[in-house]
């Protein structure tokens, strides 16, 4: 059987944090338009956050050694 491999995008795009409990990533809607967006919006969007529950079985798959 051969190795999984990582999905090099997701491995840029996301990381893997708490012992694998969660994946945080970056806040989309801050690359371009921003003359419209207000400072507090344009602020809160420099946080980060966390991938949806729903959503980590499909990280399971794509970073399938960083759990």
């Amino acid at each position: 059987m051969p190795k999984m491999r990582t999905h090099s995008a997701t491995k840029k795009r996301f990381k893997v944090v708490g012992k694998g409990s969660k994946v945080k990533r970056g806040q989309a809607y801050r690359r371009h338009l921003l003359t419209k967006k207000t400072t507090k919006c344009k602020r809160d969007l420099r946080q980060n956050a966390y991938v949806s529950s729903a959503d980590e079985s499909i990280f399971k798959v794509l970073l399938p050694y960083k759990w």
